[in-house]
């Protein structure tokens, strides 16, 4: 079948000359103003939105999150440590000791379940072999309390249960909840890409209404000042409150490291005390934790420099005076245990310095995460009200290049 191509031909003859007219032209630009208006409208609406969700899943999720996890690492690592301690005792252990213990095995198992509803899949292993930990520990207990030898066999088949599964875990799952707290950081970083487009909008406009003036000979246009107005406005705000979010989200970046700094800091102290214990617990062959102790203590004079750098506060100084005196403490406990002096070298694993020090690192982490929430606090205010005001900016915006041109496009009829 022959299709006549005449007609087909009228209709495209008669659009492109419509389009090489004057309100053929005026009609378009109308059409590419008003949908221009309401894109770069919905595009930093988006971004705003984004920032928004991001900064409230920083306040009420990942960091929330990040700390249960970190909770579940202090928690287990100081079990293991007391339990250790508490060992030493013989017989009956001191009641501070077990109430420590188990108030340790109580915060790790609530962390746990706050962690378990966003992460089932790295909570598996510890929520499968913390019973199988305390099962132990208690066969050690009580074979202590009957002066059995093979109780030190079941402790430490205990602690090697902690290092090798329980521990790595809890690490996996500090890491990744860590990890979803800096892709939320990023998320709250400053959108680019739609400032850019109401930037290019705005100039559009610019351009619009200089084509005009030739045009017509006519200087303003009042419609197209408005929808210039809105647009410039709507720039400007999403630019100025992107700038603050994004000077608050990278001041909670670095809380947040400092939070982390301690937070391996505070570990790494607690490994080192089960380090120091378990070499006593082994009575002469405990040369691998000894070995073990000295590289977790190199290892946490770095964090607690790197927390001095990152923000020298009264708390990490304190912690780092106190992990000098603890040092200090540990080379009488190996002298003593060195020399035979088995009971005195047990007595000195009481030092306060190790308690103060805990302390320290547990307010300059409190201190950090307050400094992180209150920067995610004023960055959601910060974006209080614009997805509004950007939405209303953007018909007006519309509203105004329609307008304008409308009253040009009347003057050919």
């Amino acid at each position: 079948m022959v299709i006549d191509s005449q007609p087909r031909q009228a209709l495209v003859r008669r659009v492109t000359g419509l389009a090489r007219s004057t309100p053929g032209r005026l009609g378009l630009i109308v059409v590419v103003l008003v949908v221009a208006s309401l894109a770069s409208g919905w595009l930093s609406t988006w971004s705003v939105d984004r920032q928004e969700r991001a900064l409230e899943d920083l306040a009420t999720r990942s960091e929330p999150l990040a700390h249960a996890a970190q909770e579940v690492y202090r928690a287990l690592q100081d079990a293991d440590a007391t339990a250790a301690s508490a060992f030493l005792s013989g017989g009956l252990e001191p009641p501070q000791l077990r109430e420590r213990y188990e108030k340790d095995i109580a915060q790790a198992q609530a962390a746990l379940s706050v962690a378990t509803a966003s992460s089932p899949d790295l909570t598996t292993t510890l929520a499968a072999q913390l019973p199988v930990y305390t099962g132990l520990i208690e066969t050690a207990r009580s074979n202590n309390r009957q002066g059995f030898p093979v109780g030190a066999a079941y402790l430490r088949e205990a602690s090697g249960l902690m290092r090798t599964q329980l521990l790595p875990a809890a690490q996996e799952l500090y890491r990744a909840e860590t990890d979803r707290v800096g892709r939320a950081q990023d998320e709250a970083d400053f959108p680019v890409v739609p400032v850019l487009v109401a930037l290019a909008f705005v100039i559009a406009l610019v351009l619009v209404q200089r084509y005009l003036t030739r045009k017509t000979n006519r200087l303003l246009n009042v419609g197209l000042l408005i929808a210039t107005g809105a647009a410039a406005l709507s720039l400007l705000w999403v630019t100025t409150v992107s700038v603050l979010v994004m000077n608050n989200v990278s001041d909670s970046r670095t809380a947040s490291a400092k939070v982390d700094v301690l937070a391996q800091a505070r570990i790494a102290t607690l490994t080192a005390r089960g380090e120091e214990t378990l070499t006593l617990v082994a009575r002469g062959s405990g040369q691998t934790y000894e070995k073990n102790f000295l590289e977790v203590s190199q290892r946490l004079q770095g964090l607690l420099d790197q927390a001095g750098r990152l923000d020298d506060t009264d708390a990490v100084d304190a912690a780092t005076r106190h992990f000098q005196e603890w040092q200090q403490v540990h080379q009488r406990i190996r002298q003593a245990d060195d020399a035979g002096q088995y009971t005195e070298a047990v007595g000195l694993i009481g030092t306060p310095a190790f308690d103060s020090l805990d302390q320290d690192l547990v307010k300059a982490i409190g201190q950090a995460r307050q400094d992180f929430s209150d920067e995610v606090a004023v960055a959601r205010t910060s974006l209080a009200g614009t997805v509004v005001g950007v939405v209303v900016l953007a018909l007006i915006g519309a509203a105004g290049a329609t307008m304008g041109l409308w009253q040009r496009l009347k003057e050919y009829r």
